[in-house]
């Protein structure tokens, strides 16, 4: 087995991964971009329109919605989720009886089909028929009731709640891992030079778990910038577009509009903004870091 830690071997094995990769997600983002440039319905031929695509995109109120409703849902999905799923991972960490069954069930919702999860929160969401509505009003407490989705302006901070209670389970596991990775020596020494439970926290755990919260917080960037099944079960972007995110907008352009040219750039714009995203934040966190 010597032969594998040469590098030429190494490269070699690493070749049907590197087709695959190629093929299933840089080839689709480089066709979708040659798409964005076009006139296009997806029938017959494309025809070549330069930037028009992008310049109608600044234009374009429903996709200036689309894109402050994605915005909100990642605003509440930081601030709710990435403490969320830390503070529940300490609390996984304590060993308990009937601990790996918590355990599991913290998971589960992450194994939940989006179309479904968007599917369990209609019936507490929605206005109508929403468990949350129909327990206010049980309760004599109807004046509170609001239009939690499908209104004009509390649906994006509802999407943002239901993907943090589909994610926090998922993030929570990354956090436990990294808590896990931590030397417990490290605890100890800082016990014996007299540091309390909440300066180990601020001194020992969050420092420690820096890698961890970057990998958490690209992976919230990722997954807001391309929710689709919840939102399209939760309102279809309704009323009039109000609740449209990027993706669903993408969608009804592509497949209602038959503008095939345009949903592509809506796509290269969510692409590009998502990889902003991710490698500002990275960068930010690096420098403050060396600070």
């Amino acid at each position: 087995m010597i032969w594998l830690s040469k590098r030429r071997y190494i490269l070699f094995m690493l070749i049907p991964t590197l087709i695959v990769y190629i093929g299933y997600i840089i080839m689709p983002i480089l066709v979708s971009f040659y798409y964005s440039l076009t006139e296009y319905t997806g029938i017959g031929a494309a025809r070549f329109i330069g930037l028009d695509n992008f310049s109608r995109l600044w234009q374009d109120t429903l996709f200036w919605i689309s894109l402050k409703n994605t915005l909100i849902v990642l605003a509440v999905a930081i601030l709710l989720l990435l403490p969320g799923a830390f503070l529940l991972a300490l609390m996984l960490n304590v060993k308990i009886k009937g601990g790996n069954a918590i355990k599991a069930l913290n998971f589960a919702p992450s194994i939940v089909a989006p179309i479904l999860v968007g599917l369990i929160w209609v019936f507490i969401l929605d206005p109508q028929i929403g468990l949350i509505n129909v327990i206010l009003a049980k309760l004599g407490l109807g004046h509170l009731a609001q239009s939690w989705i499908g209104g004009k302006s509390l649906t994006p901070y509802s999407i943002g709640i239901v993907f943090t209670w589909q994610m926090i389970g998922f993030l929570a596991t990354i956090f436990l891992a990294g808590l896990k990775m931590i030397p417990r020596d490290v605890y100890e020494s800082s016990s014996i030079d007299g540091a309390g439970r909440l300066q180990q926290m601020f001194r020992i755990t969050i420092p420690m778990l820096n890698e961890t919260v970057k990998i958490n917080v690209v992976l919230i960037i990722t997954g807001v910038f391309k929710i689709f099944e919840t939102v399209l079960l939760l309102t279809n972007g309704g009323p009039n577009h109000l609740s449209e995110v990027m993706v669903t907008y993408m969608y009804n352009v592509i497949f209602t509009s038959g503008e095939y040219g345009y949903g592509m750039a809506i796509a290269s714009v969510t692409f590009l903004m998502t990889l902003i995203f991710s490698l500002a934040y990275m960068s930010l966190s690096r420098k403050s870091i060396e600070e």
